[in-house]
C-alpha cells in the first residue's frame, strides 16, 4: 500500500484514455510519469537541520529587536540586521522566507549591492513558489485520484472516476503561488523604490501598507496550514511559525507605540520651549 501511495503522490502526469463503460467508469486514468526516487535519509536530516537553523535565527533576531526602538514611525522593521538565507521549497520554509523578507530590511549595503540583493530576493521568492507548486499540485492531484476513485485493475495506477480529474484536486486550497507571494514581492520592490527616491511620507505610507497586507496574508497562510495538520510534528512546525509571526506582530506594535510616544514627547518639548521663549519676550 505504501508503494501504491508513493506512486500516486509522485505522479507528474495522469493520462486519460477512452472507456466503453460510460456508466461505471466514464473517466479512466493511469499514471504516465512520476518523480525520481526519494532522497536519502541524510538529505532529510540536512533539510530538518536547515529548518531549525532558519527558525532559530529568525526568532533570535526578532527577540533582539525588542531592545531596539525605531527612530521614526516608518522604521518598524529590523533595519540593522542583514538578510542572509537560501530559498528552499516547502510550505513551512517558504513561510519562514516570507517572515524574514518582511522583518529584516537591508539598509547598510551600497546601492548596487542592495539592488542586486533585493532583485535576487524577489526572483528567489517567485521561483521557490513556482517550484513548490509543481510538487504540491502533483501531490494533491494524486491524493484526489487515490481517495475519489476506484481501481479498475488494468494496472497499478489505473482508476475509474465519475468526474474528470482536476489538476491539484479539491482537497487543499494551499498553493505556493499564494496571496502572500505577490504582496511580499511587491513589498520588497516598494523598499527599492523608497531607497531610490527617498523615504518621503507618501512612499513610506505606501510601503508600510503593502508590508501590512503581506503580514496579514502570511499569517492567514500559516494559520490555515496549522489548522490542517495531521501529526504532532506538523503541529510543532506550523505552531512555531505562527508563534514567530506573533512575536513579530508584538515587536512591531511595541516599536510603533514607542515611536508615537517619542514623537508626542518631542512635540510637547517644542511647545514648552516655544512657551518659555514667549514668556521671556513678554518680560
Amino acid at each position: 500500500m505504501k508503494k501504491l501511495q508513493k506512486l500516486f503522490f509522485k505522479c507528474t502526469r495522469w493520462q486519460v484514455e477512452e472507456t466503453t463503460d460510460l456508466i461505471n467508469c466514464p473517466y479512466h486514468y493511469f499514471c504516465d510519469s512520476t518523480y525520481k526516487e526519494d532522497y536519502t535519509p541524510v538529505v532529510d536530516f540536512l533539510v530538518l537541520l536547515f529548518i531549525l537553523m532558519s527558525f532559530i535565527s529568525a526568532t533570535v533576531f526578532t527577540l533582539l529587536d525588542f531592545s531596539r526602538r525605531p527612530t521614526s514611525a516608518a522604521d518598524l522593521s529590523i533595519g540593522r540586521l542583514n538578510r542572509r538565507y537560501l530559498l528552499p521549497s516547502g510550505p513551512a520554509l517558504l513561510q519562514l522566507v516570507y517572515i524574514s523578507v518582511l522583518a529584516f530590511r537591508n539598509r547598510d549595503e551600497s546601492d548596487m549591492k542592495y539592488s542586486v540583493l533585493e532583485v535576487s530576493t524577489v526572483s528567489g521568492i517567485l521561483h521557490a513558489s513556482l517550484h513548490l507548486d509543481s510538487i504540491l499540485v502533483a501531490y494533491y492531484t494524486g491524493l484526489a485520484a487515490l481517495r475519489e476513485s476506484t481501481f479498475s485493475g488494468l494496472c497499478a495506477s489505473c482508476v475509474c472516476r465519475k468526474h474528470a480529474l482536476v489538476l491539484g484536486g479539491s482537497l487543499s486550497g494551499y498553493r505556493g503561488w499564494s496571496k502572500a507571494t505577490v504582496p511580499t514581492a511587491i513589498a520588497v520592490c516598494s523598499r527599492m523604490v523608497c531607497r531610490v527616491f527617498g523615504e518621503e511620507r507618501l512612499s513610506s505610507a505606501i510601503r508600510l501598507a503593502v508590508e501590512g497586507v503581506s503580514w496579514v496574508f502570511v499569517a492567514v497562510n500559516s494559520i490555515d496550514l496549522l489548522m490542517g495538520v495531521g501529526s504532532l510534528f506538523d503541529l510543532v512546525v506550523y505552531g512555531g511559525v505562527c508563534a514567530l509571526i506573533f512575536l513579530n506582530f508584538l515587536r512591531m506594535g511595541i516599536n510603533l507605540l514607542a515611536s508615537i510616544a517619542r514623537k508626542n514627547g518631542h512635540q510637547a518639548g517644542k511647545k514648552k520651549a516655544f512657551w518659555c521663549r514667549d514668556v521671556e519676550m513678554q518680560q
